[in-house]
């Protein structure tokens, strides 16, 4: 019996493993082994971590890092502050009962934009806002000062349907009668949803917060929709991978080089993983100690 269960495992697992090995591990190996190699000549020579020396230390190249990190940092900072309470107020509200039968049309049309290509949203986003015939007379996207808030909120737009989901199914999987307990109490409306409701889906925060992390340290096909390779005004717009897609493959004036393209994503890899590390160490400690 066991070996059975064993082959569909096997059988369910290695297609997807197979797809993710291809596409995901062994890509990014070899860019992390690229890293370490100048291949300008004839035969590629191992230089070991004098490319990330370059990066951070060459005046251009690291002066671009350091900008596009910081402004990573900030499209992370307003997805996590916009997005998520606007997701969790949406959720509040499909599972309050005060929608009644249109719950299921409402959390449909709110999810609608996340299954959008980037491309369309972009270019939806592009003519309600253009200052000749759009609902704004202003250049948004054309000041340094607006123009990344301006792309961090129409991905949020965009986006804000998935922590609505998650934290909608949270709160549908709070136990029925701990609610009707704190009715007979009389609790009302908010203080049942700030007392007892917020603090049972409060785990699913964190793990909201990391995958936003992950999906905006990432970050690239919206910018790249509305901008193309060029970085935005002054380079306020770019991004780690937008960076990375210039270094790499040479555009907006900028030529290609491989290995220290490569260089951008092992380190937009390492900047992920350690975070991600992180989190899920202190998780893993707090079950335990929940177990003990």
């Amino acid at each position: 019996m066991r070996r059975a269960q064993y082959r569909y495992f096997l059988a369910f697992t290695l297609p997807a493993l197979a797809v993710y090995v291809a596409f995901a591990a062994l890509p990014l190996l070899n860019s992390m082994y690229y890293s370490l190699f100048d291949t300008d000549g004839a035969v590629a020579r191992f230089v070991g971590l004098d490319n990330y020396v370059y990066l951070f230390t060459n005046p251009t190249t690291s002066e671009r890092f350091w900008n596009a990190l910081v402004n990573n940092l900030e499209f992370f900072a307003i997805h996590l502050v916009v997005e998520v309470p606007v997701g969790l107020l949406l959720a509040a509200l499909l599972t309050s009962g005060r929608l009644r039968r249109s719950t299921g049309l409402y959390r449909t049309l709110l999810f609608i934009p996340t299954t959008l290509s980037v491309v369309i949203v972009g270019f939806i986003w592009r003519l309600i806002i253009n200052p000749l015939w759009g609902l704004v007379d202003y250049p948004l996207l054309g000041n340094e000062n607006t123009a990344l808030p301006t792309i961090s909120l129409m991905s949020v737009w965009q986006y804000v349907g998935i922590p609505m989901i998650f934290l909608y199914a949270a709160l549908l999987a709070v136990p029925g009668d701990v609610l009707e307990a704190a009715r007979v109490e009389g609790a009302g409306g908010w203080t049942t949803f700030w007392r007892i409701k917020f603090p049972l889906i409060a785990p699913q925060f964190g793990l909201i917060a990391i995958l936003t992390y992950i999906w905006t340290f990432n970050g690239f096909d919206l910018v790249f929709a509305l901008n193309g390779s060029a970085p935005g005004p002054n380079y306020s717009t770019d991004i780690l991978g937008t960076l990375f897609y210039r270094t790499f493959f040479g555009s907006s004036g900028q030529l290609a080089d491989l290995d220290l393209g490569a260089t951008v994503a092992s380190v937009i890899f390492l900047i992920i993983l350690i975070i991600t590390g992180a989190y899920f160490g202190l998780l893993h400690r707090r079950l335990k100690s929940y177990e003990l």
